[in-house]
């Protein structure tokens, strides 16, 4: 299912147009993506945890040449699933 489908989906189950559905799936990504990046955790019970995982520098080896190299510390998007999700798809 891709954001279109999804937006369609939210159209059949509620009484909103697709273009109010649109506006509010945008809101609602945007809303998680400036939490994440202040450093916040979001929470939606029952669905899932998005946060943010810090990893640290180390060193890696090129698989083409075999030689050592430095790969930066970085930071990257975690999404934990909420327990009633992982029954759900049991």
């Amino acid at each position: 299912m891709n954001k279109t489908e999804l937006i369609e989906a939210v159209t059949q189950t509620t009484d909103l147009s697709k273009v109010a559905a649109s506006k509010a799936m945008d809101a609602m990504l945007t809303a998680i993506a400036k939490a994440l990046q202040s450093g916040d955790t979001v929470v939606l019970t029952g669905f899932g945890t998005f946060s943010v995982r810090e990893r640290p520098a180390r060193t890696g080896h090129n698989p083409k040449t075999g030689v050592a190299m430095e790969i930066k510390a970085s930071k990257s998007p975690v999404f934990k699933a909420g327990k009633t999700l992982r029954d759900a798809i049991k």
